[in-house]
C-alpha cells in the first residue's frame, strides 16, 4: 500500500466534479505535530510511548471541534504504526506507515469506529466483547474508537466493564465525549483521561493564517481575529467560517465581508459606543447604535460585543500582558487601556451585570432594536452612578447648606424665598464620564427644639419561688410552646431570687437554658443566673402531674363506692378523677359569719 504525500494536506482537485473537500476534512491533522494546541496532552504520549507505559483505555475529552476523533485516529495509527524500518508503536509520524492511510479514512479492518449516539445499547456492546477475542487481521492492536460514549446506555456502560478492566493484550480502547460529567466514575476510573483544551485565540489565527496561504486565499489580519472569536476555541468551526468566507468574499476574505456575514459589529465603532455610554452621551450612543443596525448588525451581537469590550476593559486593568493577545485589533489594544487607566472596577463591574440581564432581554424581545436602546439608555444613565455607600458619605459630608450658599462648582443654590430648590445636572466625572447629581436646598434650620425626655417606666420585679411560678409566668405571657418545654425538660434543683439551678431531661433542646435566662429577665424584671446542674434534681412538672393522677386513680378504685359501681357494671372503668376545690381552712373560718357578743341575761 502505497502513501502519497502529506496525509492531512491533499491539493484541491478542481478539475472533476465532486472532488472539493471542505477546509475542515482537507486540513485535518495526521500526526501528533499538526495538532493545535494541545501541546500536554502529546508531551504525555510521548513520554509513554517512549518508556514503554502504554495504557489500554484512553477517554479524550473536550468541547467540540478541539480534535478528539481527529486525535483518536492519530493514536490508533501511533499505536500500529510500522514501515520498512520500524516494527513498533510511535508517536513520530512524519513517514506514513503500513497502515497509516486506511486508519486516518477511517476504513481499516482492525481500527474500529462506532458512535454511541445511535448505539446505545447493551447489544452493541455485547457484539464488541464477542469479537475481543479475537486477534487482529493485520495491525498489531485492534483498537476500538468510541465516540460520544456519554450516550451510552447504564446496561451498556456495565457491560463494558469487566472487559475494559481486563482487555485482551491486543485489544486497546479510545473513547470520545464532551460530556464529561456524564460518564460513570466506573469507567473514568479504567481509562487514561486527558481533557483537550479550546484553542487559544492566536493559535487559532496562527493557524488560519498558514491554510489561507497553501490555499493562495487573500485573508485580512482582522478578519482571521473575527474568525477566532466567532469559533470559541473549536478548529472545525474556525475552519468552517473561514471556508463560508472564502465563499461569500469570492476567494478574498476582508473583515468587512466577515463581519456582514456573521452579522457582527465594526469592533471599533463598539469601542465608540462603549466611550459614548461610558461618558453618560445618550443620544450620541443611540445614534451609533441605530447605525450599526443599519449597516446589518444585530441588536443582540452589539451588546454581547460591547460586554466582551467590557470584560477587556477590566482584565487589561488588572493583567496589563492581556494586550498581547493575537486576535486583539490595534484599537482595542489602544483604546482598551486607556479605558482601563481610567474607568473603576465598580463602573466596569455594573456595567457588565447590567449587560448580562440586558442581553436575554434583547434576545427573547419581539423588538430587539428598542430592547437594545433601552439597555443602553440604563447604562448611560448609571455608568458613573455612585453607590448607596458612596452616596451616604457624600450626603453625610455635605451638612445643611444656607439660602443661597454656593456648592463646590460655585453654582449658588438659594432661590431668596426660602422653599427648596431642586435641580438636576450633570457634573463631569474623576473617570472622564458623567455623574447625575440632585441638588436640593434645605428649609432655612427652625430654633432648636429638645423634646421632652419620655418617662422611665420600670418593670415590676415579680417575685418567683418554684419552678410552678416560672410556668405561671409562661402562662401569662401567652408563651404556650415554652411552657410545654418548661414541665416536660426541666428538673428543679435549687431556686433563689435571682439564681436557678436545674437539671435537663435527655430530649431538652440546647437553647433551652439560653432561652430561659432572657425570658426570665424580661418576665421578671430582674437579671438571672440559670446555670445547669450536675444533681439530679427532682421531679419535672409533667412526671409530677403523671404521678398525682396516678395516685388518683389507684385512690378512686379503692374507694367502696366507685368499686360497688365497677362491680354492678361490668365493663365500666375510670378514665378521669376530679377533686373539686376545697377552701383552706383559714379562708373557711373567714367566711363564718361572727355575732356580736351577747349579754349573760341573753344566753
Amino acid at each position: 500500500m502505497s502513501e502519497a504525500g502529506n496525509l492531512g494536506t491533499e491539493s484541491l482537485e478542481t478539475g472533476k466534479a465532486g472532488a472539493y473537500r471542505v477546509l475542515a476534512r482537507k486540513y485535518r491533522p495526521s500526526n501528533f505535530s499538526e495538532l493545535v494546541g494541545q501541546e500536554p496532552m502529546v508531551r504525555t504520549l510521548t513520554n509513554a510511548f517512549a518508556t514503554g507505559r502504554i495504557a489500554q483505555a484512553w477517554m479524550l475529552t473536550g468541547v467540540r471541534g478541539v480534535g478528539k476523533t481527529t486525535t483518536a485516529r492519530i493514536l490508533a495509527r501511533a499505536l500500529n504504526y510500522k514501515t520498512a524500518t520500524v516494527d513498533q508503536p510511535s508517536v513520530d509520524l512524519s513517514i506514513p506507515g503500513e497502515h497509516c492511510q486506511a486508519i486516518m479514512e477511517g476504513r481499516h479492518v482492525d481500527v474500529i469506529e462506532m458512535d454511541a449516539a445511535s448505539h446505545t445499547g447493551i447489544d452493541d456492546i455485547r457484539d464488541i466483547i464477542d469479537r475481543v477475542r479475537y486477534a487482529p487481521v493485520s495491525a498489531r492492536y485492534k483498537v476500538y474508537i468510541i465516540d460520544e460514549v456519554h450516550m451510552l446506555s447504564t446496561q451498556a456502560f456495565n457491560g463494558l466493564l469487566k472487559t475494559l478492566e481486563e482487555p485482551p493484550p491486543h485489544v486497546k480502547f479510545i473513547f470520545a465525549t464532551t460530556e464529561i460529567r456524564k460518564v460513570p466514575i466506573t469507567v473514568l476510573s479504567r481509562c487514561q483521561r486527558f481533557d483537550l483544551r479550546r484553542i487559544d485565540a492566536g493559535a487559532l489565527v496562527g493557524h488560519l493564517a498558514s491554510i489561507a496561504a497553501k490555499e493562495g486565499i487573500s485573508v485580512d489580519d482582522e478578519a482571521l481575529a473575527m474568525i477566532a472569536r466567532a469559533a470559541e476555541g473549536s478548529a472545525r468551526d474556525s475552519l468552517s467560517i473561514l471556508d463560508q468566507a472564502i465563499a461569500h468574499g469570492s476567494g478574498t476574505v476582508s473583515a468587512d465581508a466577515v463581519r456582514a456575514m456573521l452579522g457582527l459589529a465594526d469592533r471599533a465603532r463598539i469601542i465608540d459606543l462603549f466611550e459614548h455610554v461610558m461618558k453618560g452621551d445618550v443620544a450620541a450612543a443611540l445614534a451609533e447604535f441605530r447605525a450599526q443596525y443599519d449597516t446589518g448588525a444585530d441588536p443582540a451581537a452589539v451588546l454581547t460585543d460591547l460586554a466582551e469590550f467590557n470584560h477587556l476593559v477590566t482584565r487589561l486593568r488588572f493583567v496589563p500582558a492581556a494586550a498581547d493577545d493575537a486576535s486583539l485589533s490595534e484599537d482595542e489594544r489602544r483604546r482598551g487601556a486607556e479605558f482601563a487607566g481610567t474607568l473603576s472596577v465598580r463602573v466596569l463591574s455594573r456595567t457588565w451585570q447590567m449587560l448580562l440581564k440586558g442581553i436575554p432581554e434583547v434576545q427573547s424581545s419581539n423588538r430587539p432594536v428598542s430592547a437594545g436602546e433601552m439597555v443602553l439608555i440604563r447604562l448611560a444613565h448609571a455608568a458613573d452612578l455612585p453607590t448607596l455607600d458612596e452616596a451616604l458619605k457624600s450626603l453625610e459630608g455635605a451638612g445643611p447648606l444656607p439660602n443661597g450658599a454656593p456648592r463646590a462648582n460655585g453654582a449658588p443654590v438659594g432661590n431668596g424665598g426660602g422653599a427648596s430648590a431642586v435641580a438636576q445636572t450633570r457634573m463631569p466625572g474623576s473617570n472622564g464620564g458623567a455623574q447625575t447629581m440632585r441638588l436640593v436646598e434645605a428649609q432655612p434650620a427652625p430654633a432648636a427644639f429638645v423634646p421632652a425626655p419620655e418617662p422611665v417606666v420600670e418593670t415590676p420585679i415579680v417575685p418567683v419561688k418554684s419552678l410552678a411560678d416560672i410556668v405561671a409566668l409562661a402562662d401569662a405571657n401567652r408563651d404556650m410552646a415554652f411552657k410545654v418545654l418548661l414541665k416536660r425538660c426541666v428538673r428543679p434543683v435549687r431556686i433563689e431570687p435571682g439564681r436557678l439551678d436545674v437539671a435537663l431531661t435527655d430530649d431538652a433542646p440546647k437553647m433551652l437554658l439560653n432561652d430561659l435566662t432572657s425570658k426570665l429577665r424580661a418576665w421578671t424584671g430582674r437579671n438571672w443566673l440559670v446555670s445547669l446542674s450536675k444533681e439530679e434534681g427532682g421531679q419535672t412538672l409533667a412526671e409530677m402531674e403523671t404521678t398525682k393522677r396516678e395516685n388518683a386513680f389507684s385512690d378512686a378504685k379503692s374507694d367502696p363506692t366507685v368499686a360497688a359501681i365497677l362491680a354492678r357494671f361490668p365493663g365500666a372503668k375510670i378514665i378521669d378523677v376530679r377533686i373539686p376545690d376545697v377552701p383552706d381552712v383559714e379562708e373557711a373560718e373567714a367566711e363564718v359569719p361572727v355575732e356580736p357578743a351577747a349579754d349573760d341575761d341573753e344566753i
